[in-house]
């Protein structure tokens, strides 16, 4: 025969505990549930945020104010930013790569604070009305960027 052959199973695979098989094997009669009380019945089992007589946390925490979940929370560029950088075309991949925003696929709104010199073609997902004046007024286009998912909810 070539090699060892071990037919004991490794240390590290332990048996299962065999409760309820009598004193002799040390889980017999409460096995291993304690004496009485609410966690050595059958079915035993406590919420994971249950704290006994104790007011629970949930109802011990002040409560105030409201969150609204449908405020959408806009990264606001200003129109300064525009005669800057000198583009005929700035959309948001363009300010995300200049600094102006942190994030291209998340809501961006122009807003009217600065000057407007040269037409630029701006795509963003909401504008001031004094930004919009702005930039026609300058000769150029405010165009409302349109998601992927608002489009389907259309179709």
């Amino acid at each position: 025969m070539e090699g060892t052959y071990s037919l004991k199973k490794p240390d590290y695979i332990k048996g299962r505990k065999r409760v309820g098989r009598g004193n002799g094997s040390g889980h017999g009669s409460q096995c291993g549930k304690g004496h009485d009380g609410q966690l050595g019945r059958s079915g035993r089992k406590r919420r994971a945020w249950f704290e006994g007589g104790q007011m629970p946390l949930q109802r011990r925490v002040p409560k105030r104010g409201f969150n609204n979940f449908t405020k959408k929370n806009f990264q606001v560029v200003n129109l300064s930013l525009f005669d800057k950088l000198g583009a005929a075309e700035v959309d948001p991949e363009l300010m995300k790569k200049e600094g102006a925003i942190v994030h291209a696929d998340r809501l961006v709104k122009v807003l009217g604070n600065g000057e407007m010199t040269k037409p630029v073609t701006v795509t963003a997902d909401a504008f001031s009305k004094t930004a919009v004046e702005k930039i026609k007024k300058a000769g150029g286009k405010a165009i409302v960027r349109k998601f992927p998912s608002e489009k389907k909810a259309n179709d």
